[in-house]
């Protein structure tokens, strides 16, 4: 685990940490000991708590207490590895197979075998309430090969799909349950497999869950159960911190580090990720159906400033949907959009605009979402576009622009990451995609691409195809990348073992309370 010192502090604020592994060595400091429970200050009331229904990114931070997944992903690297599937292989590139560790009951008590995976694998690709319907485009079926085996028939070869599986389309829900029931009632009431047990949840309140004795993994969970109180202010939830009513509290405001960094009591956690914050586009509708505007909008952006301004210099500026730490960046696409009004200004007036053009965008009403909508609309007014935000809470926003709604020509939101960037890119940037908010269609060889991204697990060849993917979406600016946020987590010091990890996720695997 990585705790900020002053030398860390400068690497971070010149980027130079976002190629740093986050070791794992600090965690043996003591023995962890069993027992307590975990006070959590969480930003976002949740969407919904089933994995297949849910819209917003913010929904992890709980799924992951509830919910294990088919694959698991590498703190470190996204790598995925062995989770309820303790093994899988290729028997040839469109048929995968993964064999399910025998043993494993959901909360509820009934087993997680073979039926239970096709049964969620099914649910996930066809239900008609399902958002996560892209994440398993390439498969075709999945029959029951053992009591504990399933085989997936892909209709083109994907090599993404075991990272994909670590995220929400791997998530085991107990079909005993959702068959008792209607998919809302476990969107409340939520039973997987995973190391805590649902306990309740007051709307916009709190979330309660408890150690599931039962759970598969030796020794763990350490806690006997956590709890994540929802405090959408950020500046509540750190202060909430530092007074000893929470343990801890992620995505701390960058602003805020130099406070707690003051404060004996608490520490702080940080490492790079994925987690990006963006302007979604619908460029379905006006005024994001014009190229030209899309493109100004990109340009209008000065992202350097933003970061300074908006996030304490504790992040990376953005000019894709990938930091330069990954595997995939592109340092040519990266160039496209240098800060340049007076270009965003000659293509609105190309685009018809010669006058100006006014925006409506949805955002967040907390301060710090606020304080990000304050710098960006002065710097649209700089290149001619008179941006206004209208706000509410992250479920609320998310619903009102990705669902039926589509309310908004914009979003100012987060992408949290994706543990493969095929599925990063698949659910912005296809037709269907939930986060393709008009649902309207992308150039052809842009599907292509994220397709050949997926053909082969050869990583310089997926390197090629993602430039080609990345390329085509900022070319068309389909999105308006910001600036990627460095994990900042502040904690009472008697929580050992929190890891940061690439994702940008929080995971409480090895978190335990000292006395």
């Amino acid at each position: 685990m990585t705790y900020t010192t002053r030398r860390e502090l400068m690497a971070l604020m010149t980027g130079a940490l976002a190629g740093t592994a986050l070791g794992g060595s600090a965690f043996a400091q003591a023995t962890p000991k069993r027992g307590g429970t975990l006070r959590i200050s969480a930003p976002a009331n949740p969407s919904s708590l089933d994995p297949a229904t849910g819209g917003a990114g913010s929904d992890h931070a709980f799924l992951f207490t509830m919910y294990d997944t088919l694959t698991e992903w590498d703190f470190e690297t996204l790598k995925p590895k062995p989770g309820l599937a303790e093994s899988w292989s290729f028997s040839d590139p469109t048929t995968l197979v993964l064999n399910i560790r025998s043993g494993v009951t959901f909360h509820d008590g009934t087993p997680l075998d073979a039926e239970a995976v096709k049964f969620n694998l099914d649910r996930n690709k066809s239900d008609p309430k399902s958002n996560i319907k892209a994440d398993l485009a390439s498969m075709a079926s999945v029959a029951v090969t053992g009591p504990m085996q399933v085989t997936l028939k892909l209709s083109a070869p994907d090599a993404a799909l075991p990272g994909i599986l670590s995220d929400r389309a791997g998530m085991m829900v107990s079909p005993t349950a959702l068959k008792a029931a209607s998919s809302g009632n476990v969107a409340r009431t939520p039973v997987g497999a995973g190391a805590y047990a649902f306990v309740s949840w007051a709307d916009g309140e709190k979330i309660v869950v408890r150690r599931y004795d039962k759970y598969w993994k030796p020794n763990r969970p350490y806690l006997d159960g956590i709890e994540l109180s929802i405090i959408p202010e950020l500046t509540t939830g750190s202060r909430s911190v530092t007074a000893g009513q929470n343990d801890l509290m992620y995505q701390l405001p960058p602003r805020q580090k130099a406070i707690m960094d003051r404060v004996p009591s608490v520490k702080i956690a940080n490492g790079p990720t994925l987690y990006v914050f963006q302007i979604f586009l619908n460029w379905a509708k006006p005024p994001f159906d014009n190229l030209r505007v899309r493109q100004a909008f990109n340009f209008a952006i000065d992202r350097e400033t933003f970061v300074k301004a908006a996030l304490a210099g504790l992040a990376e500026p953005a000019y894709m949907n990938l930091p330069k730490a990954h595997w995939a960046y592109d340092k040519d696409v990266a160039g496209l959009y240098a800060y340049n009004p007076d270009k965003a200004k000659a293509l609105l007036a190309e685009a018809g605009f010669k006058d100006g053009l006014s925006i409506d965008l949805i955002g967040y009403p907390d301060q710090d979402s606020v304080q990000r909508q304050e710098i960006l609309i002065e710097q649209f007014r700089k290149a001619g576009m008179n941006v206004k935000f209208s706000n509410a809470p992250i479920a609320e926003a998310s619903a009102a622009f990705f669902g039926a709604e589509k309310r908004g020509s914009g979003l100012l939101a987060a992408w949290t990451g994706r543990p493969d960037p095929s599925l990063t890119y698949s659910l912005m940037f296809t037709k269907d995609a939930y986060y393709n908010g008009g649902r309207a269609p992308v150039p052809p060889e842009l599907e292509a691409a994220i397709r050949e991204s997926r053909a082969s697990e050869d990583i310089e060849k997926r390197r090629k195809a993602f430039a080609t993917v990345q390329r085509l979406v900022m070319e068309n600016a389909f999105v308006a990348p910001l600036a990627f946020q460095f994990e900042l987590v502040a904690m009472n010091k008697k929580v050992q073992g929190y890891r940061p990890n690439l994702l940008g996720k929080p995971k409480y695997d090895d978190v335990w309370l000292e006395s």
